[in-house]
């Protein structure tokens, strides 16, 4: 052979139609199939390309059929949770295949380096990617130019199409429209044209956690009393998160009304969505849809929620502490000297074990910061039976009692103050959303529409607590008339539904009533 000619050794090519004398196996071919949303056209046209692919292959006689893969109703924006195409991709690495047929690019991938990755990785097993739409083999020398340009041309399209995307929900969001994923949100369905409803099975279960809430228990009171009864979160599972519990009882649509566009996607691509921290505009919806928990309520909630997680105790308030709910007698015993909460400890003198409450700046800081007194919890007991007996028995007097509380309570109303500021903030909205259709600077009228809506918060914050004062009036009211005989045994619930303090001195104990009258019990 001449030294100037190099031979070129024969392989075989995807798609190379010269007849060679010798028998050949046949190329093994499969077929990607990839739709990117769960409607019926889309659906249709899923089914459509499978069969397309199969009938295509097993018609060529020099092709036998490798499989078809196929993902339905994902985003083609990157390939992490498309499971088709990644079991294709680990079938040619295994020597599975020597050539994949496929729609287009944008059906293989919007993605230009995930795109191109995938190509120059099977490439390198001398196998072929054939996209119809654009007749591009990406084994012809031609083929990686006019995939990268192609490609580039479908992660763009897929680009503007998330952007049109984000347009549309905003303007579905400034007409007050809800989206919600009803299948897992606990206490609401949808009717037929689509609006949420509520269910009553689920709405039982939201108003057990709202009331439980008030009435003491934590977070994992209730998410342990929950899962004891079998019941099932929005999810359909046993186990309930405190997260869970919290998300519920901050959720404001179980008042009516929606907040939009909590979260907003940062990568179209990735579809990475993060919390909006003012990124992007929300939309709050008033009265969107029927309320489970009333406004009330809900207000009071967010109140509790706020003075557990800042609880001080101490004279001056400066001691931090940690909202306990173990106990029904938790963080609502105070010391008369220093004014910190008092601590179940379990004592053992001189070989007697018992369980005592001692003041928290006894504990920690020693008798020389404060010689409140310790007390056995079964004394601690035995005043909260004598407290609650003593409303029984002075029941016509305390009737009097109460009813001066309501009327003092309901003397104080703030609504007319209140729809004075609902017209300021209707007409500060309407400016807001001229300027901001004008692309117009509007940061000095939103921080003015914020100090107006934290006035407002304010005014609903004391109504809420009228209101709910006003209801452990009745509640007390109520618990008196039905009451026969008198407590002959301590009880958790009565002490976590009615009384809000007990104050501990040398020689008497106070108990403060959440209905606003308090009696002195002698030690």
């Amino acid at each position: 052979m001449n030294s100037n000619v190099t031979l070129i050794p024969a392989r075989r090519r995807a798609g190379n139609r010269i007849a060679i004398a010798e028998e050949r196996p046949k190329l093994r071919v499969a077929a990607y199939c990839r739709v990117s949303t769960d409607s019926d056209e889309q659906a249709g046209s899923y089914e459509v390309q499978v069969q397309h692919y199969t009938d295509y292959i097993q018609r060529n006689k020099e092709w036998e059929l490798a499989g078809i893969y196929t993902d339905d109703g994902i985003s083609g924006t990157n390939t992490k949770k498309r499971e088709g195409f990644m079991g294709m991709i680990e079938d040619c690495m295994a020597g599975k295949i020597d050539m994949v047929i496929t729609k287009s690019i944008s059906r293989f991938a919007r993605n230009t380096i995930d795109c191109l990755k995938y190509v120059r990785q099977l490439k390198e097993k001398n196998i072929a990617i054939v996209f119809e739409k654009e007749n591009i083999n990406t084994l012809e020398a031609s083929g990686e130019l006019l995939l990268t340009i192609m490609a580039s041309l479908a992660q763009q399209e897929s680009a503007s199409l998330s952007q049109n995307v984000k347009l549309g929900l905003q303007f579905r969001y400034q007409d007050g429209k809800v989206q919600v994923n009803h299948n897992h949100f606990l206490g609401y369905t949808k009717d037929e044209e689509g609006n949420l409803i509520i269910d009553e099975d689920e709405a039982v279960i939201i108003r057990r956690i709202f009331r439980e809430y008030l009435e003491g228990a934590s977070f994992r009171d209730i998410a342990n009393g929950l899962e004891r009864d079998k019941i099932k979160t929005g999810g359909k599972r046993y186990k309930w998160h405190l997260s869970t519990i919290q998300g519920i009882l901050q959720n404001e649509k179980y008042m009516g009304d929606a907040l939009l566009q909590k979260t907003i996607t940062t990568d179209f691509m990735e579809k990475t969505r993060i919390k909006n921290d003012g990124s992007a505009p929300q939309y709050y919806v008033k009265d969107s849809q029927e309320a489970i928990i009333p406004r009330d309520i809900f207000t009071q909630v967010q109140e509790e929620m706020v003075r557990r997680a800042n609880m001080v105790s101490g004279i001056e308030g400066k001691k931090k502490r940690v909202y306990s709910s173990k106990y029904a007698l938790s963080s609502i015993c105070t010391c008369s000297r220093c004014g910190d909460i008092y601590r179940r400890i379990a004592w053992n003198n001189r070989g007697k074990r018992s369980n005592v409450w001692r003041c928290c700046t006894r504990v920690e800081d020693g008798p020389k910061a404060c010689d409140a007194p310790t007390v056995q919890e079964t004394e601690l007991q035995e005043a909260t039976v004598k407290a609650i007996n003593l409303m029984v028995r002075c029941s016509s007097s305390m009737k009097e009692i109460l009813a001066e509380n309501i009327t003092l309570a309901m003397a104080d109303d703030n609504s007319g103050e209140l729809e004075e500021i609902n017209a300021v903030l209707a007409a500060k909205q309407k400016e807001l959303v001229k300027l901001a259709h004008a692309n117009k600077d509007y940061t000095s009228l939103a921080n003015e529409i914020d100090r107006i809506r934290e006035k407002k918060q304010r005014i609903l914050v004391a109504k809420a607590e009228t209101a709910g004062y006003k209801k452990k009036i009745e509640e007390l009211k109520d618990f008196i008339n039905e009451s026969g005989d008198e407590l002959t045994e301590y009880d958790e619930s009565l002490v976590r539904k009615y009384i809000k303090e007990i104050r501990i001195f040398d020689d008497k104990f106070q108990v403060f009533f959440k209905a606003g009258v308090d009696v002195e019990i002698a030690r």
